[in-house]
């Protein structure tokens, strides 16, 4: 495994050699609730580890760049400690990232937060029309659960046990998330679940977020080849 090359520790020298050939890769996350067992920065912690995860597989053909650390979150803002910067400011940051990042071969946003989904559409569609070499990559799971339940658990025990407050891990709502769906656009995550889960963490095992990190960062490798390979 190779050292993952992160932009915030390099000097521009370091930078000036590979990044004409090399995919610069953007963490996406976000500051919000994740129930009562997990950090607001969950998102964000997913993202940057599965973004240096993928750096350390394929070396220097890839920087991994600090992480945007605020997303869309108002779902959760009845939650104190959420704070969303919205779609739009969102939007904006991300379109501004990639058009200063034109030293780079091509740029992919990690997303770690379902909420961020309508603003890196519409930043990647932007960039893309100004001929840019940008997309965007999200991580999914099959059967997982929405927020802050098993999937996400099982990911930050792999990534962070020390983080993970399992004493108090407990279930939310557990119906699929489309049947949540218009209850949380109308009221929020607190009206829909009160301890802001939706999905029950209480199986989660470091042996299944080892298993789930594999798995989506060779999805997140995939990618970055087929955009590197144009």
């Amino acid at each position: 495994m190779n050292e993952p090359l992160h932009l915030s520790a390099a000097s521009w020298p370091d930078l000036d050699r590979v990044a004409a050939t090399s995919v610069l890769l953007v963490p996406v996350g976000s500051t919000e609730q994740h129930g009562p067992h997990l950090p607001f920065d969950t998102d964000t912690r997913i993202a940057t580890a599965l973004a240096d995860r993928a750096a350390q597989r394929l070396g220097d053909r890839v920087v991994v760049a600090p992480a945007v650390a605020f997303g869309s979150s108002g779902e959760h803002a009845d939650f104190a400690g959420t704070i969303s910067v919205g779609t739009d400011v969102l939007t904006s940051v991300l379109v501004e990232i990639g058009r200063s990042a034109d030293a780079f071969a091509a740029v992919v946003f990690v997303n770690g937060h379902g909420g961020n989904a309508e603003a890196l559409d519409a930043a990647v569609g932007l960039l893309r029309a100004e001929s840019r070499t940008v997309s965007a990559w999200s991580w999914s799971l099959p059967r997982a659960d929405a927020h802050a339940g098993r999937a996400e658990t099982s990911l930050l025990l792999a990534i962070d046990p020390t983080v993970v407050r399992s004493d108090v891990a407990e279930a939310g709502r557990t119906e699929p998330i489309a049947e949540l769906l218009a209850d949380l656009r109308a009221h929020g995550v607190r009206a829909a679940s009160p301890n802001g889960v939706l999905g029950d963490p209480t199986g989660a095992s470091v042996s299944e977020g080892c298993r789930s990190l594999t798995r989506l960062v060779d999805g997140l490798a995939d990618a970055i080849d087929r955009i590197a390979s144009g």
